[in-house]
């Protein structure tokens, strides 16, 4: 069943999603819907996304939107985000995510998060892939809130791709997409969680 993603994460916070992607620029363009519509609800967007991108997405940005809109976003460098402690370990990332996040949860705001994860997929074993998905989506349902994970389709290799369709409930492909806010459509998975 599809839902637009932005009816969806109305309707329920506790949205995981996957969005496998192969463009760039389509990448950039569902991004940008993401945060716009996160602007637009008044919400906070932790973004975790490469510095270059960032960059990008601020210029594209700010002709769009006020300077106190760009108060909404939260940006995390996604490098340090996953190897804060020096290496891909999940609960120093967990930990990392919980103490970005704790200010909100303190003053009762409400969030939505972006992650891009875009390092090569074969240099992190699967099974510490599979340990940080599920504890973020514990967390997801726990302090509901929306998840994006936007991985290149490149970088998941089928064992990966399996992994990933367990421990995310919800599916925004490239294929299914029109990038526009009111288009955005995401895809009950059908795959069991584990």
């Amino acid at each position: 069943m599809k839902h637009s993603l932005p009816d969806l994460i109305a309707a329920q916070r506790n949205v995981h999603v996957l969005y496998s992607y192969d463009e760039r620029n389509t990448y950039f363009q569902t991004l940008m819907a993401y945060i716009l519509d996160c602007i637009s609800a008044k919400e906070i967007i932790i973004l975790i996304e490469n510095e270059r991108n960032y960059r990008k997405v601020m210029t594209e940005l700010k002709k769009m939107i006020s300077n106190e809109e760009t108060q909404y976003i939260h940006f995390i460098n996604s490098f340090e985000f996953y190897f804060s402690s020096g290496n891909y370990h999940p609960p120093a990332i967990t930990a990392y995510f919980e103490k970005e996040i704790e200010p909100y949860l303190d003053h009762q705001t409400f969030f939505r998060t972006w992650a891009h994860v875009e390092w090569n997929s074969t240099d992190v074993p699967h099974h510490l892939i599979h340990d940080l998905e599920t504890r973020i989506d514990g967390a997801v349902n726990d302090i509901e809130f929306p998840l994006i994970c936007a991985y290149k389709n490149v970088d998941m290799p089928t064992d990966l791709r399996k992994i990933l369709l367990q421990t995310h409930p919800f599916v925004l492909s490239e294929a299914e997409l029109v990038p526009e806010k009111a288009s955005l459509s995401v895809t009950a998975n059908s795959v069991t969680h584990e």
